[in-house]
């Protein structure tokens, strides 16, 4: 069983940052490919970022553009999203999630990801 392990949420100001990690329990983390999502109260989860296990590949939601990037370590089994320039409307409750791929360069889109953390909290005050 694949287990998802979410950290580093807080409360920061709006403009800080904050960097979340998502440790990964499967040994053979390299062949996952990696996704952040988000979800608000009241609101439909979003797809926030992703990274292929290749590295070649990332995906980042356009309001998160610039302001977010997502990083892994294949020794650490780790998958992170540093979060810069933080905005009241980025304060949500993040998840990260896997997909098992055999394809290096394959990111999948919202619905692809089998296995989830249990999500940290992110809140950004004006």
């Amino acid at each position: 069983q694949v287990q998802l392990v979410e950290s580093g949420g807080g409360s920061v100001q709006a403009g800080g940052s904050l960097k979340l990690s998502c440790s990964v329990s499967e040994r053979t983390f390299m062949t996952f490919a990696m996704g952040w999502f988000r979800q608000a109260p009241g609101k439909e989860r979003e797809y926030v970022a992703a990274m292929s296990w290749s590295r070649r590949k990332t995906y980042y939601l356009d309001s998160v553009r610039d302001r977010f990037t997502v990083s892994r370590d294949a020794v650490e089994n780790t998958v992170y999203l540093q979060m810069n320039n933080l905005k009241p409307e980025d304060t949500a409750v993040y998840y990260c999630a896997a997909d098992r791929t055999l394809e290096s360069d394959y990111i999948g889109g919202p619905s692809d990801f089998p296995f989830w953390g249990q999500g940290t909290q992110v809140t950004v005050s004006s």
